[in-house]
């Protein structure tokens, strides 16, 4: 019914450059720390520095802008989800800011080499555009799918964000021009005006429990090698067979780095066969850096979407 997703999705680079992950650390004004994977929703901590006292953050346009110009930069951070531009093809937003406590609407465009708006995309998993938006600390996620207008605008219809500096990411697949059938993912950051607050990274735990599932993961993932990873389902301690398809498998699985948030598009092995999905689904998974990962496991059961998360340390 549904076929592997393509192991080449979002390759990712090993290591990146110690003075382009402080600048962008600077342009994301990152903090270590996370809390609930509810969308949109942040915990409340110690105060996020930079951010509170009418602090002024750079630009994440600016920023952005400055990073994929560096020499060697429109692909070395790219890999890692981290670049808003790459192989000619960039990233452009509407807006650098976007308000808090509401929802809103991000719009952008993907315009290619020749700068003019692309508007040929390959489908990939049901979509033409995948979008995420992340909060500095890791505890906002969205996972949306935006809406492209004739001209080449896209639409992300973002829930309720909470103050902070957030990372927008684009993944997609362009279906003509020089990148015809290259997987990429592009990103920005924005900032959301208040004062903001961080949460601590809830520490590495094989183990989450969401919406009355319990959701397990094992794997002993290696940095820059590729391992096979397994996350099981459970509901009061019985193993759940009722999963239903959410874009073309059963469940799908996306990573971000503590600090600088640099993305993991983890791929499901796990064919689909009607609404009986589960307990064990099985993932490739390649982790380009060490350290704390955020993992957010999402998948449908009669109808309903659940988003899982967890943290989970990479050697």
């Amino acid at each position: 019914m549904a076929q592997r997703s393509r192991t080449s999705r979002h390759a990712l680079t090993a290591a990146v450059a110690t003075a382009a992950l402080a600048l962008t650390l600077a342009a994301c004004g990152s903090d270590s720390g996370s809390g609930s994977a509810s969308h949109g929703h942040s915990g409340h901590g110690s105060t996020m520095p930079g951010m509170d006292h009418g602090t002024t953050t750079p630009s994440p346009s600016t920023s952005d802008d400055a990073m994929a110009g560096m020499p060697g930069m429109d692909g070395a951070a790219a890999g890692n989800g981290l670049a808003a531009a790459q192989d000619g093809y960039r990233l452009t937003p509407a807006t650098a800011s976007l308000p808090a406590g509401k929802a809103t609407d991000y719009r952008f465009s993907i315009t290619g080499p020749d700068g003019k708006p692309v508007t040929a995309f390959a489908v990939d998993q049901t979509k033409r555009m995948h979008f995420y938006a992340v909060r500095s600390d890791l505890s906002g996620f969205q996972h949306l799918h935006p809406t492209m207008a004739g001209d080449g605008t896209w639409t992300a219809p973002l829930e309720s964000l909470e103050p902070g500096a957030w990372r927008l990411y684009t993944s997609f697949t362009p279906d003509s021009g020089s990148g015809k059938g290259k997987d990429l993912v592009l990103s920005r950051t924005v900032k959301v005006p208040g004062t903001a607050t961080a949460t601590p990274l809830p520490k590495a735990s094989a183990t989450t429990t969401v919406d009355g599932y319990t959701v397990t993961v094992k794997g002993d993932p290696m940095a820059g090698m590729a391992h096979q990873m397994t996350a099981t389902v459970t509901k009061d301690g019985k193993p759940v067979t009722d999963l239903q398809p959410y874009l073309e498998t059963y469940a799908h699985l996306t990573a971000f780095h503590q600090g600088d948030l640099a993305f993991a598009h983890l791929h499901p092995e796990t064919e689909v066969d009607g609404d009986h999905g589960g307990p064990t689904l099985t993932f490739h998974a390649e982790f380009p850096r060490s350290g704390d990962w955020r993992l957010f496991l999402q998948f449908q059961t009669a109808g309903t979407l659940h988003t899982a998360a967890l943290t989970l340390n990479v050697g």
